[in-house]
């Protein structure tokens, strides 16, 4: 028996390689599937079924693709009902794959086909749990996204899930692993843990939703202080549920070098929206106008989906070179296929071919310091809200970068402010949106809060977050 967890921390997700006796199945696949594949061919396994726990929201899976390359069943749990040719299972049906047993456990809740596998291993014994979004580790599944689809409040999906996780997961032996689809940083859950896997019994004596004494404090508990979901999750889940182009592809068309003129020329055409993926550094330094800044080396997908508000939405990137194929990838794990190509030679090619270039000011951390000293400065804080609140700089006004785009007019249009995240992704993320709009009278503190605290600013914490002046 062969159990390996594939996880992408840039989605916090988990997708799981069972293997046994030539067999082998893949539960909740990403998009690109040449992982799988390079898997089963070592061990001379054939891919026998796809199992998806439900639609997900949060990235496009790769189930069509696999199932299409390696003529795999894909299996989804009760009330499910997909566009394309699976296997709904029922509660409790088991599935062969060599020596191995998978048992079907429909634990409704976060959606109302959600489904957890139950794996018994060679000996029929109860081995592990893939719970999808049903139980995460420290959390549960959030039940607010399936409402609509539902046709129930977020309290009848929370009463719901209590039951599934009562009837269905706690009486499991507490030996059982729990391996779930996401950890710490996905927007699936407000309190996940950042280990990807434990026992069900530390579940039961740490989770405070599994804690909850009743099904009143559950429900309370589950839907207190849930943040608005990312607005790319239903336009996923309809991906996800009617299907998608095949990541070759969309790879055949993304993966287009254009020269610095036919790069401005197809903007100018299409309305495109100019990408860059390099770090924030070299974004400061140098960039193309109107270009949006969201790093690759960072929560890099989550943020495209929460930023860019259409996935149909045409995107030109600007990537560091030998990551062109990588950017398409990791934009299409979160629906955005309408990538047209990407600046040959990057900004070096159309500095050299005499086109403008836009810059971000960017200071150290002591800087800010010694300019507060001088005189107040402004200095907007784009954490999020359960950051800011604990500490922040005294005087710092806080707008979160996720809101950004619903909030352009509070920042000040006039004079001089400075802007700060943690540790430096964020800031110049809303730098670059903030540049693309007209606002040029910003400044990035370099390495954010971390490097903040380490000066003689002054740090306090508050309740409340305040809206900047010459708002």
């Amino acid at each position: 028996m062969k159990i390996e967890q594939i996880y992408t921390g840039c989605l916090a997700q988990g997708a799981y390689y069972l293997y046994s006796d030539g067999e082998a199945a893949i539960i909740d696949p990403l998009r690109e599937i040449a992982p799988y594949l390079k898997r089963a061919a070592k061990d001379k396994a054939k891919i026998k079924y796809v199992f998806e726990t439900h639609f997900h929201a949060d990235f496009v899976s790769g189930h069509l693709t696999l199932a299409e390359k390696t003529d795999a069943s894909i299996v989804y749990g009760p009330l499910a009902q997909p566009s394309f040719e699976a296997h709904i299972a029922q509660d409790g049906e088991t599935f062969k794959v060599g020596k191995l047993t998978i048992k079907v456990l429909h634990t409704p809740g976060h959606t109302l086909e959600s489904t957890t596998y139950l794996l018994l291993d060679e000996q029929g014994k109860e081995y592990a749990i893939f719970t999808g979004d049903t139980l995460f580790l420290g959390d549960v599944g959030r039940p607010d996204l399936a409402q609509k689809a539902a046709n129930m409040t977020q309290e009848e999906l929370a009463g719901m899930l209590y039951d599934s996780l009562q009837q269905k997961i706690m009486p499991l032996p507490d030996e059982v692993i729990v391996y779930p689809a996401h950890g710490a940083g996905s927007a699936c859950g407000k309190n996940m843990s950042n280990e990807t896997q434990d026992t069900l019994g530390n579940q039961k004596a740490t989770n405070y939703a599994l804690k909850a004494t009743s099904k009143e404090q559950f429900i309370k508990e589950v839907t207190d202080g849930l943040l608005t979901p990312p607005g790319y999750f239903p336009l996923n889940v309809k991906m996800n549920k009617e299907g998608y182009e095949a990541i070759d592809k969309v790879l055949t068309e993304g993966l287009k070098p254009l020269t610095p003129a036919a790069f401005e020329a197809l903007a100018r055409e299409t309305g495109a929206l100019i990408l860059d993926v390099r770090t924030p550094q070299d974004f400061a330094q140098g960039h193309v106008p109107g270009s949006i800044f969201i790093g690759l080396d960072g929560s890099f997908a989550p943020w495209v989906g929460e930023l860019i508000v259409d996935v149909k939405q045409p995107i030109l990137f600007i990537a560091p070179s030998g990551r062109e194929e990588e950017t398409i990838i990791r934009l299409s794990r979160v629906g955005f296929d309408n990538t047209l190509g990407y600046l040959a030679g990057g900004v070096a090619a159309w500095e050299a071919a005499s086109k403008e270039i836009d810059t971000v000011t960017s200071v150290p951390a002591a800087t800010l310091a010694k300019e507060q000293a001088e005189h107040p400065q402004n200095i907007i804080d784009v954490r999020k809200a359960s950051e800011y609140i604990p500490a922040h700089i005294k005087g710092a006004h806080n707008l979160p970068l996720s809101e950004i785009n619903e909030h352009l007019a509070q920042f000040p249009k006039e004079e001089t402010f400075y802007l700060h995240c943690a540790g430096g992704y964020r800031s110049m993320i809303a730098a670059s949106i903030l540049k693309a709009r007209g606002f040029h009278n910003l400044i990035d503190v370099q390495g954010g809060f971390k490097a903040i605290a380490a000066t003689s600013l002054p740090i306090e914490a508050s309740v409340s977050t305040s809206t900047p002046k010459n708002a």
